[in-house]
């Protein structure tokens, strides 16, 4: 192997060099990406580019340059293997680094997007009308949980009240402020109004009979 490598010219070599390291590399970033390590914190550069619809994301990141010189590496040697010029090498494999980083960054954008839609943003609760399910202490003296429809799905949250009373389960409320802590603030709110009978129906449940005062 050493020999070998040593028999190599230099642009070659430069190619493995690069392709070796960034595929160990890639991999292992690749790897704490999907397991929940951040490899930017080896020393993110990111750099917003906004595209023409107005959503940006982060081309220039580490992950993205460990990507741009794996490809570049491995792209550089196919083309010595294929017998291309060295300035057709370089342009190739150049373009090819530059595309895997568009890849890459477009992929973990995505990701990103996926994720922030999942996460509960506890201010979407404000107005919505709910359930005590565990008994609220009066004037914030203890916390219950409410029964909540948040974001498409009914959640149970933790709850305070400022009424005087307090609020037992079953009791029908809504929120009406949010703590920073992401605790709901609640009040007891009224069950909807039920639809006032006719005049023919009261006159039905009298067996019809109207009664004159004159």
């Amino acid at each position: 192997m050493a020999e070998w490598f040593s028999n190599l010219e230099f642009l070659p070599k430069v190619y493995w060099i690069v392709a070796i390291i960034g595929s160990v590399i890639f991999l292992g970033v690749m790897l704490m990406a999907f397991v929940g390590g951040d490899a930017d914190d080896l020393g993110d550069v990111d750099s917003d580019i906004d595209s023409d619809a107005g959503a940006g994301f982060h081309f220039i990141t580490f992950k993205n340059l460990v990507g741009f010189f794996t490809i570049f590496g491995w792209s550089g040697i196919a083309c010595i293997d294929a017998g291309l010029s060295t300035p057709l090498t370089i342009i190739i494999s150049v373009i090819s680094g530059l595309l895997m980083m568009v890849i890459m960054a477009a992929l973990f954008y995505f990701i990103n997007k996926l994720s922030d839609s999942g996460t509960l943003n506890y201010k979407n609760a404000l107005d919505a009308v709910g359930e005590v399910y565990l008994t609220i202490g009066a004037d914030r003296s203890s916390m219950g949980k409410v029964s909540v429809n948040v974001q498409g799905a009914v959640r149970e949250l933790d709850a305070l009240t400022d009424s005087l009373t307090p609020l037992k389960s079953g009791t029908i409320i809504k929120v009406v402020d949010v703590t920073s802590n992401g605790i709901l603030i609640v009040d007891q709110t009224r069950k909807p109004i039920e639809a006032k009978a006719t005049p023919k129906e009261e006159l039905g449940e009298g067996n019809g009979y109207l009664i004159n005062n004159e």
